[in-house]
């Protein structure tokens, strides 16, 4: 019987000798390896924090102190441990686990959050509020990538000023985030590494004058007392992070269990505000994920042999609308030697990496720096430079001041092209792109565009950079019609004009970007039932063509707005305030658009069936309102 089988709760896992500790990591490793072989997930994170994650649980109890992941990608083995193994194989699939921290599935989880750089302000929030219990121990697993995000930063500045939390920063330090860590503080990290002997040679030393007779204990101390002047000397990384306030320690090996449970139950008896700087390796464990941890950072599920596509819509194509962007880009940076590209540390997700192989001196990879990432773009634009920051629109979230200040309020004709807007599949409700119309188009002077597909995203692009204003290219994570079935155009393309692509009497549909195919297929089945729709591609949530909405609102008793972002200050919203200034026929307006809620994780496809956004769902609503019945916003259940 594998031990795992017999860890049903921490408590079970404290019960075994640390001699089977390493044969619980393999375990652990292995039940990871083969359930992600099939459903998909984050891989390599998870296998290099096994040992760590073990040796937290074996020397701490987390129903009593607390325990923080940042991003919480990497918790698989954590939720292993704390009775979610026999659901482990449910992990990212529709009613199964979430693929990071969730507190509706454990208590030993806090948040439900995989935005990077939080977990030490949230921890040191409960070390504070617990600080009346000198017994409460909160920790913060951080990893090189994140510490040198602003808030990790701020955090760190904070718990230095504090003298009565109790608070254990944990720095999993594997140089990488998604891809490679970038940054002053990850080359000074890695300087560091080269030199983790004196970690080593250090405790060899504590653990040998404390076995001297009589004596041992009063030079050790001395030693102790020498500590600051040799970690200055020998491990500068020592004095950077101590700068910050707390008792440094480190570097130790984050794969050798019996010594991590040795230090980390003796700081667990000492308290304080404590910096473990653990060295671990991305996708240890796994010879695959080891040798290419960024190819495997996350795995795609394994599609069985000789089964159909799952299409969104029937002319659905095979090219992701990231790949649609990075040859955009390169398109026109071949032409154009002022074009640059910006990444957050997503240079493969965003696939701007396909830019930089061409263009490495144009192509800037901030880290896991959002807010930089936007004020360095807007310098770059006065400098005279063409800058394009491809960022998902749930991190852009994270720049929002910027947007604000160095791009609105200064006019700075930045270009932004937002990834993962929408709908994004079993990252769940952290990643969904539900909200950047309704965060861009409150700050004056920014255009926001949505291509129906490559040819028109190309035309955009061209346009955005081109134009005077700052602007922002919004699109799906899925994959965009096929080339033979594009829609061509019939006009050159006009900043803030719609298209109308069917004509038809009873209705009227105005969609935005993708999304438009998605209606030209639900036009086709209301054609079925007798239902007449005019089908229009909106382009633009501004400026918007209001020659355009005013006319259909006029035809029209029903004009339906279609789009794959929420409800509340999206492009509906845009839509009714626009024409309410004009006196425009308000009441014809019918919004569809996700629910005001949080959408939950699952695939794609799933998840737009469940919230009525395939064709088939879409004719059903819009024949629905027609037969007089209220427009639904259906939430998928979690």
């Amino acid at each position: 019987m594998p031990l795992i089988d017999r860890i049903n709760d921490p408590a079970d896992l404290r019960r075994l000798p640390q001699s089977d500790l390493p044969v619980v990591a393999s375990e652990i490793r292995d039940l990871i390896t083969r359930v992600l072989e099939k459903n998909g997930g984050h891989l390599a994170s998870g296998l290099g924090v096994v040992d760590l994650t073990i040796a937290l649980h074996y020397t701490h109890d987390f129903l009593r102190d607390t325990l923080i992941w940042d991003v919480s990608h990497q918790a698989y083995p954590h939720k292993i441990l704390t009775g979610r193994r026999d659901k482990f194989a449910t992990i990212r699939q529709r009613h199964g686990l979430a693929g990071y921290t969730h507190p509706a599935e454990s208590p030993y989880d806090h948040y439900l959050f995989a935005h990077a750089g939080t977990s030490i302000s949230t921890a040191l929030g409960m070390a504070v509020g617990k600080s009346k219990d000198p017994d409460h121990r909160a920790v913060a697993v951080i990893g090189d990538a994140s510490l040198a995000t602003g808030v990790a930063l701020e955090a760190l500045n904070h718990a230095g000023t504090l003298k009565d939390a109790n608070l254990l920063v944990i720095l999993n330090d594997n140089e990488m985030s998604i891809s490679k860590s970038v940054g002053a503080i990850s080359e000074y990290l890695s300087r560091v590494r080269a030199g983790t002997g004196y970690a080593e040679a250090k405790e060899a030393l504590h653990r040998l004058v404390k076995s001297i007779p009589v004596v041992g204990e009063r030079i050790d101390r001395a030693i102790d007392q020498a500590r600051d002047v040799i970690s200055r000397t020998i491990n500068p990384a020592g004095a950077l992070l101590e700068a910050f306030g707390p008792r440094y320690i480190g570097p130790v090996n984050g794969h050798d269990i019996p010594h991590l449970v040795s230090i980390l139950s003796d700081l667990r008896r000492q308290g304080g505000f404590t910096m473990l700087h653990v060295i671990t390796q991305k996708g240890a464990g796994h010879p695959r994920a080891a040798q290419d941890p960024i190819g495997l950072h996350g795995v795609s599920p394994k599609v069985e042999p000789n089964t159909s596509p799952d299409l969104e819509f029937p002319t659905q194509g095979e090219s992701t609308w990231s790949n649609i962007f990075a040859d955009a880009l390169i398109a026109r940076a071949k032409r154009d030697d002022t074009v640059h590209a910006i990444t957050a540390a997503m240079p493969d997700n965003t696939s701007v990496t396909k830019f930089a192989k061409l263009f490495p001196e144009r192509t800037h990879d901030v880290g896991i720096c959002e807010q930089h990432a936007v004020g360095f773009a807007s310098g770059l634009r006065k400098a005279g430079k063409k800058p394009v920051v491809a960022i998902f629109s749930t991190f852009l979230q994270r720049a929002y001041d910027e947007l604000f200040q160095e791009v609105s309020l200064n006019h700075v004709p930045v270009t932004f092209c937002v990834d993962r807007a929408g709908v994004v599949g079993p990252d769940g409700a952290t990643h969904n792109g539900s909200y950047d119309i309704a965060y861009l188009r409150s700050f004056p002077g920014i255009d926001l565009y949505s291509a129906r597909d490559a040819s028109e995203f190309r035309a955009m692009l061209d346009l955005a950079l081109d134009g005077p204003n700052p602007a922002a290219i919004r699109y799906p994570r899925t994959f965009a019609v096929h080339p033979t079935k594009e829609i061509p155009a019939t006009a050159p393309m006009v900043l803030g004009k719609a298209e109308v692509l069917r004509n038809g009497g009873d209705t009227a549909i105005l969609a935005l970007g993708h999304l438009t195919y998605h209606a030209l297929a639900a036009a086709d089945l209301l054609a079925a039932r007798g239902i007449s729709a005019t089908v229009v591609n909106a382009r633009f949530v501004r400026p918007l063509d209001m020659d355009m909405v005013r006319d259909l609102t006029e035809r029209f008793d029903h004009v339906f707005t279609l789009e794959e972002h929420t409800i509340r200050g999206g492009f509906a919203s845009h839509v009714l305030e626009e024409l309410a200034m004009v006196r425009g026929r308000v009441d014809r307006i019918r919004p569809i658009a996700l629910p005001d809620g949080f959408v939950p994780h699952g695939t794609r496809s799933e998840l737009l069936r469940e919230l009525a956004f395939d064709p088939a769902g879409l004719a059903a609503r819009v024949a629905a309102v027609l037969e007089g019945r209220p427009l639904e916003f259906p939430l998928p259940a979690p």
